[in-house]
């Protein structure tokens, strides 16, 4: 089975790119499962319900979110109607929404689950790994692909060597960085930042100008995209079938 995990979309040239890129991706790695994070992707921060429904008109199968799942106050008319949209589990409000998906994938179960990171983040009610202590029962016999949305690459890398037999990947998301830490352990795929499908003439995503001006100490209000073209940033899952083990994982940058 391959799975492609699209890093962090951030806004309108993000979702462009990868509507544009998507095909080709999908056919020449054989793709048998899309997700994709779209916590950025309506301006940069949360995300719309036409932007949602935008994602998965491109193919898109599963759309996990971060800290910035609830920016947008829209969000709560659609999530809970939203049956391929998950938010962060450990993360207030926790009565909105699904935290992960059952999906059967070429007849097999896969479960995709979105957690957040506890270092350096606000509205996280407990730690990821508690978290998933609690629901891992449930996907028994199941693959399991986790989207870790934090910012401590420790606590990221920390996670995946505690859930190695229990999740078939873990994948960082958060930091807009693509890492090169791509690696197995044991049966499970990791990498700390998948990376940012999004403006490459940016601060992350963000208008550079504007970046600057709030670090020399201006009271910035706005939160602008950068413009022009963007990267995409994924990876691409190798995982057996029979033993529901990760076989490889391949980083994918395509820049502008």
């Amino acid at each position: 089975m391959k799975v492609l995990f699209i890093g962090d979309i951030v806004g309108k040239s993000g979702r462009a790119t990868v509507k544009a890129l998507l095909p080709s991706l999908k056919q020449t790695h054989g793709i048998d499962l899309t997700i994709a994070n779209g916590e950025n992707v309506t301006h940069g921060k949360g995300i719309n319900e036409a932007h949602y429904k935008e994602l998965l008109a491109m193919g898109i199968d599963v759309i996990t979110l971060g800290n910035h799942a609830f920016s947008k106050a829209e969000i709560y008319t659609f999530l809970d109607k939203a049956d391929r949209l998950i938010r962060p589990a450990n993360i207030l409000p926790k009565d909105k929404g699904r935290s992960w998906i059952e999906l059967n994938v070429k007849g097999n179960p896969v479960v995709v689950v979105n957690l957040c990171g506890q270092v350096f983040m606000d509205t996280v009610t407990e730690s990821p790994f508690i978290t998933m202590s609690n629901l891992q029962r449930q996907f028994k016999d199941k693959i399991v692909i986790v989207d870790l949305h934090a910012e401590a690459t420790s606590e990221k890398t920390a996670f995946a060597y505690q859930y190695q037999n229990h999740c078939c990947a873990v994948l960082g998301t958060h930091t807009h960085v693509q890492t090169a830490d791509e690696r197995v352990i044991g049966s499970c795929a990791f990498i700390s930042d998948v990376g940012m499908s999004g403006p490459y003439d940016s601060i992350i995503g963000r208008d550079v100008n504007e970046v600057l001006d709030k670090f020399h100490g201006l009271h910035v209000r706005s939160y602008t995209v950068g413009e022009g073209d963007a990267q995409l940033c994924g990876v691409v899952l190798d995982i057996d079938e029979t033993n529901r083990k990760a076989r490889s994982i391949m980083r994918i940058q395509i820049r502008p």
